[in-house]
Protein backbone atom coordinates (compact mmCIF):
# COMPACT_ATOMS: atom_id res chain seq x y z
CA UNK A 1 0.00 0.00 0.00
CA UNK A 2 1.23 3.44 -1.06
CA UNK A 3 2.08 5.95 1.79
CA UNK A 4 0.81 9.18 2.00
CA UNK A 5 2.28 12.38 2.81
CA UNK A 6 0.97 14.28 5.83
CA UNK A 7 4.06 15.79 7.50
CA UNK A 8 3.07 19.87 7.56
CA UNK A 9 0.02 19.51 6.28
CA UNK A 10 -3.05 21.18 7.92
CA UNK A 11 -6.01 18.91 8.47
CA UNK A 12 -9.44 19.13 9.52
CA UNK A 13 -10.45 16.14 11.28
CA UNK A 14 -14.69 16.91 11.78
CA UNK A 15 -15.76 14.03 14.61
CA UNK A 16 -12.53 13.61 16.12
CA UNK A 17 -14.08 12.70 19.33
CA UNK A 18 -15.77 9.59 17.99
CA UNK A 19 -14.22 6.30 18.05
CA UNK A 20 -12.93 6.23 14.16
CA UNK A 21 -11.87 10.18 14.57
CA UNK A 22 -9.43 9.35 17.63
CA UNK A 23 -7.74 6.96 16.09
CA UNK A 24 -7.33 8.76 12.68
CA UNK A 25 -5.95 11.86 15.03
CA UNK A 26 -3.64 10.10 16.40
CA UNK A 27 -1.86 8.22 13.54
CA UNK A 28 -2.54 11.94 11.78
CA UNK A 29 -0.24 13.34 14.25
CA UNK A 30 2.36 10.44 14.26
CA UNK A 31 2.62 11.62 11.02
CA UNK A 32 3.45 15.06 11.70
CA UNK A 33 0.06 16.68 10.47
CA UNK A 34 -1.44 19.55 12.23
CA UNK A 35 -4.94 18.58 13.32
CA UNK A 36 -7.34 20.85 13.60
CA UNK A 37 -10.75 19.06 15.12
CA UNK A 38 -14.62 20.90 15.43
CA UNK A 39 -16.34 20.05 18.72
CA UNK A 40 -19.87 20.54 19.28
CA UNK A 41 -21.12 19.54 22.74
CA UNK A 42 -19.01 18.37 26.06
CA UNK A 43 -20.56 15.05 26.45
CA UNK A 44 -20.10 13.34 30.05
CA UNK A 45 -18.18 10.43 28.26
CA UNK A 46 -15.35 11.74 25.29
CA UNK A 47 -13.67 10.06 23.05
CA UNK A 48 -11.79 7.99 25.24
CA UNK A 49 -9.07 7.29 23.00
CA UNK A 50 -8.21 11.43 22.42
CA UNK A 51 -8.29 12.67 25.71
CA UNK A 52 -4.46 12.03 25.75
CA UNK A 53 -4.25 14.04 22.52
CA UNK A 54 -6.12 17.21 23.07
CA UNK A 55 -3.11 19.40 23.78
CA UNK A 56 -1.73 18.36 20.52
CA UNK A 57 -4.63 19.31 18.48
CA UNK A 58 -6.10 23.10 17.42
CA UNK A 59 -9.78 22.52 18.82
CA UNK A 60 -12.54 24.47 17.94
CA UNK A 61 -15.65 24.27 19.63
CA UNK A 62 -18.93 24.87 17.93
CA UNK A 63 -21.70 23.17 15.51
CA UNK A 64 -20.28 22.27 11.79
CA UNK A 65 -23.95 23.69 10.98
CA UNK A 66 -23.17 27.15 12.64
CA UNK A 67 -23.05 29.77 9.87
CA UNK A 68 -19.24 30.74 9.11
CA UNK A 69 -17.86 28.00 11.22
CA UNK A 70 -15.86 25.99 8.82
CA UNK A 71 -15.12 28.60 6.33
CA UNK A 72 -13.69 30.28 9.27
CA UNK A 73 -11.43 27.40 10.36
CA UNK A 74 -10.81 26.27 6.54
CA UNK A 75 -9.39 30.06 6.10
CA UNK A 76 -7.63 30.68 9.77
CA UNK A 77 -5.79 27.19 10.38
CA UNK A 78 -5.05 26.86 6.37
CA UNK A 79 -6.75 23.85 6.04
CA UNK A 80 -5.71 21.52 2.94
CA UNK A 81 -7.17 18.42 4.04
CA UNK A 82 -10.37 17.61 5.35
CA UNK A 83 -11.76 14.26 6.95
CA UNK A 84 -15.35 14.89 7.38
CA UNK A 85 -16.62 12.36 10.06
CA UNK A 86 -18.76 14.36 12.19
CA UNK A 87 -22.28 12.51 12.60
CA UNK A 88 -25.36 11.29 14.19
CA UNK A 89 -24.55 7.71 14.50
CA UNK A 90 -27.44 6.05 16.36
CA UNK A 91 -30.28 4.58 14.48
CA UNK A 92 -32.46 4.37 17.48
CA UNK A 93 -31.91 8.80 17.72
CA UNK A 94 -32.42 8.67 14.05
CA UNK A 95 -35.97 6.67 14.78
CA UNK A 96 -37.08 8.85 17.31
CA UNK A 97 -35.61 12.51 16.29
CA UNK A 98 -35.29 12.08 12.49
CA UNK A 99 -34.45 16.08 11.98
CA UNK A 100 -31.61 16.26 14.01
CA UNK A 101 -30.07 13.54 12.15
CA UNK A 102 -30.74 14.76 8.88
CA UNK A 103 -29.80 18.42 9.98
CA UNK A 104 -26.04 17.09 11.33
CA UNK A 105 -25.91 14.53 8.71
CA UNK A 106 -27.11 16.37 4.88
CA UNK A 107 -26.72 19.42 5.78
CA UNK A 108 -23.76 19.68 7.73
CA UNK A 109 -22.30 17.81 5.16
CA UNK A 110 -23.54 20.55 2.42
CA UNK A 111 -22.33 23.12 4.32
CA UNK A 112 -18.97 21.78 4.68
CA UNK A 113 -18.70 20.83 1.29
CA UNK A 114 -19.56 24.44 -0.53
CA UNK A 115 -16.97 25.76 2.14
CA UNK A 116 -14.27 23.35 0.82
CA UNK A 117 -15.28 24.15 -2.75
CA UNK A 118 -15.03 28.23 -1.77
CA UNK A 119 -11.42 27.65 0.21
CA UNK A 120 -9.96 25.45 -2.62
CA UNK A 121 -9.22 22.81 -0.34
CA UNK A 122 -7.05 19.86 -1.96
CA UNK A 123 -8.79 16.63 -0.68
CA UNK A 124 -11.81 15.68 1.46
CA UNK A 125 -12.71 12.40 2.64
CA UNK A 126 -16.46 11.99 3.28
CA UNK A 127 -17.46 9.31 5.63
CA UNK A 128 -20.73 7.50 4.31
CA UNK A 129 -21.98 4.23 5.34
CA UNK A 130 -22.60 0.64 4.30
CA UNK A 131 -26.10 1.63 5.78
CA UNK A 132 -26.65 3.37 2.67
CA UNK A 133 -26.91 0.51 0.55
CA UNK A 134 -29.83 -0.28 2.41
CA UNK A 135 -31.39 -3.84 1.69
CA UNK A 136 -30.18 -6.17 -1.04
CA UNK A 137 -30.60 -9.62 -2.07
CA UNK A 138 -27.32 -9.78 -3.88
CA UNK A 139 -24.41 -9.43 -0.91
CA UNK A 140 -21.83 -8.74 -0.38
CA UNK A 141 -22.21 -4.75 -1.04
CA UNK A 142 -20.37 -3.87 -4.26
CA UNK A 143 -19.96 0.38 -4.92
CA UNK A 144 -21.80 -0.13 -8.26
CA UNK A 145 -25.39 -1.13 -6.31
CA UNK A 146 -27.75 1.30 -6.04
CA UNK A 147 -28.70 2.91 -2.84
CA UNK A 148 -31.78 2.17 -1.92
CA UNK A 149 -31.70 2.96 1.76
CA UNK A 150 -35.21 3.18 3.69
CA UNK A 151 -35.10 4.38 7.35
CA UNK A 152 -33.85 7.85 8.36
CA UNK A 153 -30.48 7.46 9.62
CA UNK A 154 -29.42 5.41 6.44
CA UNK A 155 -31.05 7.69 4.26
CA UNK A 156 -29.22 10.09 5.43
CA UNK A 157 -25.81 8.62 4.94
CA UNK A 158 -26.98 8.05 1.78
CA UNK A 159 -28.38 11.93 0.91
CA UNK A 160 -24.50 13.10 2.17
CA UNK A 161 -22.87 10.58 -0.30
CA UNK A 162 -24.31 11.33 -3.09
CA UNK A 163 -24.31 15.31 -2.12
CA UNK A 164 -20.32 14.48 -1.57
CA UNK A 165 -19.82 13.20 -4.89
CA UNK A 166 -21.70 15.58 -6.76
CA UNK A 167 -18.87 18.40 -5.43
CA UNK A 168 -16.63 16.56 -8.04
CA UNK A 169 -18.73 15.83 -11.11
CA UNK A 170 -20.26 19.49 -10.81
CA UNK A 171 -17.54 21.70 -9.01
CA UNK A 172 -14.23 19.94 -9.45
CA UNK A 173 -13.39 19.86 -5.72
CA UNK A 174 -11.57 16.32 -4.95
CA UNK A 175 -13.78 14.38 -3.16
CA UNK A 176 -14.24 10.77 -2.01
CA UNK A 177 -16.43 8.79 -0.22
CA UNK A 178 -16.14 5.62 2.47
CA UNK A 179 -18.79 3.25 2.90
CA UNK A 180 -16.98 1.07 5.72
CA UNK A 181 -18.36 -1.49 7.81
CA UNK A 182 -19.25 -1.44 11.35
CA UNK A 183 -16.05 -0.13 13.60
CA UNK A 184 -14.61 -1.26 16.94
CA UNK A 185 -11.81 -0.89 19.14
CA UNK A 186 -10.96 0.96 22.28
CA UNK A 187 -11.98 3.67 23.53
CA UNK A 188 -15.26 3.57 21.87
CA UNK A 189 -17.26 6.08 24.47
CA UNK A 190 -20.51 5.12 22.77
CA UNK A 191 -22.39 1.76 24.94
CA UNK A 192 -24.93 2.13 22.07
CA UNK A 193 -22.63 -0.01 20.18
CA UNK A 194 -22.63 -3.52 20.55
CA UNK A 195 -18.77 -4.02 20.88
CA UNK A 196 -17.87 -1.48 23.85
CA UNK A 197 -20.85 -2.20 25.64
CA UNK A 198 -20.49 -5.75 25.65
CA UNK A 199 -16.43 -5.90 26.74
CA UNK A 200 -17.73 -3.54 29.01
CA UNK A 201 -20.45 -6.04 30.23
CA UNK A 202 -17.97 -9.34 30.44
CA UNK A 203 -15.39 -7.49 32.27
CA UNK A 204 -17.67 -5.92 34.89
CA UNK A 205 -18.80 -9.80 35.24
CA UNK A 206 -22.42 -8.81 33.68
CA UNK A 207 -24.13 -10.97 30.92
CA UNK A 208 -23.89 -8.70 27.91
CA UNK A 209 -27.25 -7.61 26.34
CA UNK A 210 -27.99 -8.47 22.98
CA UNK A 211 -30.97 -6.51 21.45
CA UNK A 212 -32.20 -9.42 18.57
CA UNK A 213 -32.08 -12.87 18.51
CA UNK A 214 -28.57 -12.62 17.93
CA UNK A 215 -29.00 -14.04 14.10
CA UNK A 216 -28.13 -10.46 12.57
CA UNK A 217 -24.85 -10.60 10.26
CA UNK A 218 -22.96 -7.66 10.15
CA UNK A 219 -19.27 -6.77 8.22
CA UNK A 220 -16.68 -5.86 11.36
CA UNK A 221 -13.54 -3.83 10.98
CA UNK A 222 -10.95 -2.67 13.37
CA UNK A 223 -10.32 0.39 13.71
CA UNK A 224 -6.85 0.51 12.87
CA UNK A 225 -7.41 -0.70 9.84
CA UNK A 226 -10.12 2.10 8.74
CA UNK A 227 -7.82 4.53 9.57
CA UNK A 228 -5.14 2.83 6.87
CA UNK A 229 -8.08 2.78 4.72
CA UNK A 230 -8.64 6.63 4.91
CA UNK A 231 -5.16 7.29 5.07
CA UNK A 232 -4.72 5.35 1.22
CA UNK A 233 -7.88 6.98 -0.33
CA UNK A 234 -6.45 10.36 1.06
CA UNK A 235 -3.19 9.34 -0.76
CA UNK A 236 -5.12 8.11 -3.86
CA UNK A 237 -6.87 11.98 -4.44
CA UNK A 238 -3.11 12.96 -3.84
CA UNK A 239 -2.24 11.43 -6.91
CA UNK A 240 -5.14 11.95 -8.81
CA UNK A 241 -6.88 9.36 -8.56
CA UNK A 242 -10.76 8.03 -7.05
CA UNK A 243 -11.95 11.90 -7.25
CA UNK A 244 -15.83 11.60 -7.14
CA UNK A 245 -15.64 8.01 -6.10
CA UNK A 246 -16.72 5.56 -3.39
CA UNK A 247 -15.05 2.78 -1.59
CA UNK A 248 -16.07 0.52 0.46
CA UNK A 249 -13.89 -1.61 3.49
CA UNK A 250 -14.37 -4.37 5.76
CA UNK A 251 -13.10 -7.32 7.49
CA UNK A 252 -14.00 -9.51 4.59
CA UNK A 253 -16.89 -11.45 5.82
CA UNK A 254 -20.28 -11.04 7.73
CA UNK A 255 -20.25 -12.54 11.76
CA UNK A 256 -23.45 -13.32 13.48
CA UNK A 257 -23.97 -10.75 16.33
CA UNK A 258 -24.82 -13.74 19.02
CA UNK A 259 -21.57 -15.09 18.10
CA UNK A 260 -19.33 -12.21 18.13
CA UNK A 261 -20.47 -11.43 21.86
CA UNK A 262 -19.84 -15.01 22.90
CA UNK A 263 -16.03 -14.53 21.48
CA UNK A 264 -16.21 -11.03 23.97
CA UNK A 265 -17.06 -13.10 26.73
CA UNK A 266 -14.72 -16.01 26.32
CA UNK A 267 -11.42 -13.19 25.11
CA UNK A 268 -12.59 -11.64 28.75
CA UNK A 269 -12.67 -14.38 30.45
CA UNK A 270 -16.36 -14.90 31.19
CA UNK A 271 -18.21 -17.65 31.17
CA UNK A 272 -21.45 -15.82 31.44
CA UNK A 273 -23.97 -16.48 28.80
CA UNK A 274 -25.24 -13.14 26.32
CA UNK A 275 -29.01 -12.13 27.58
CA UNK A 276 -30.68 -12.35 24.17
CA UNK A 277 -33.51 -9.67 24.37
CA UNK A 278 -34.61 -9.17 21.19
CA UNK A 279 -36.73 -11.28 18.54
CA UNK A 280 -35.91 -11.12 15.05
CA UNK A 281 -34.74 -8.14 13.30
CA UNK A 282 -35.19 -5.08 15.54
CA UNK A 283 -36.88 -2.05 13.56
CA UNK A 284 -34.79 0.03 11.40
CA UNK A 285 -32.11 -2.70 11.26
CA UNK A 286 -30.88 -4.81 8.22
CA UNK A 287 -30.92 -8.59 8.93
CA UNK A 288 -27.39 -8.65 7.10
CA UNK A 289 -24.74 -6.48 6.02
CA UNK A 290 -21.05 -7.59 4.26
CA UNK A 291 -18.50 -5.60 2.22
CA UNK A 292 -16.60 -6.28 -0.59
CA UNK A 293 -13.52 -4.22 -0.64
CA UNK A 294 -11.78 -5.73 -3.95
CA UNK A 295 -12.42 -2.04 -5.74
CA UNK A 296 -10.35 -0.03 -2.67
CA UNK A 297 -7.61 -3.07 -3.02
CA UNK A 298 -7.06 -2.77 -6.41
CA UNK A 299 -6.82 0.91 -6.63
CA UNK A 300 -4.46 1.23 -2.76
CA UNK A 301 -3.61 -2.44 -2.23
CA UNK A 302 -5.59 -1.80 1.07
CA UNK A 303 -6.90 -4.92 2.66
CA UNK A 304 -7.66 -5.80 6.57
CA UNK A 305 -4.41 -6.96 8.61
CA UNK A 306 -6.81 -7.78 11.71
CA UNK A 307 -8.53 -10.56 11.98
CA UNK A 308 -12.23 -10.37 14.08
CA UNK A 309 -10.32 -12.19 17.37
CA UNK A 310 -7.03 -10.04 17.11
CA UNK A 311 -9.26 -6.65 16.84
CA UNK A 312 -11.25 -8.00 19.54
CA UNK A 313 -8.52 -9.29 22.05
CA UNK A 314 -6.82 -5.98 21.77
CA UNK A 315 -10.25 -4.21 22.49
CA UNK A 316 -10.75 -6.11 25.70
CA UNK A 317 -7.32 -5.45 26.60
CA UNK A 318 -7.29 -1.54 25.65
CA UNK A 319 -10.61 -1.69 28.33
CA UNK A 320 -8.72 -4.04 30.79
CA UNK A 321 -5.81 -1.50 30.75
CA UNK A 322 -8.44 1.66 31.38
CA UNK A 323 -10.31 -0.02 33.99
CA UNK A 324 -12.44 3.56 34.71
CA UNK A 325 -13.42 3.71 30.97
CA UNK A 326 -14.96 0.30 30.86
CA UNK A 327 -17.02 1.38 33.98
CA UNK A 328 -18.64 3.88 32.46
Amino acid sequence: MEAVELSARSVLVTGAHGLLGAWLVKALLEQGARVVAVRRDEPAVSALALMELEHRIDLVHGDICAEGLIPRVLAEYEVDTVFHLAAQTQVGIANREPLSTFETNIRGTWLLLEACRAHGVGRVVVASSDKAYGTHAELPYREELPLQPVFPYDVSKAAADLIARSYWHTFGLPVAVTRFANLYGGGDANRQRLVPEAVAAALAGRRPVVRSDGSLERDFLYVEDAVAAYLAICGALDRGQGMGEAFNAGGGRPHRVGDVVALICRLAGSELEPEIRGEGVPHGEIDRQWIDFGKLHALTGWEPSVTLEEGLRCTVDWYRAHPTASAR
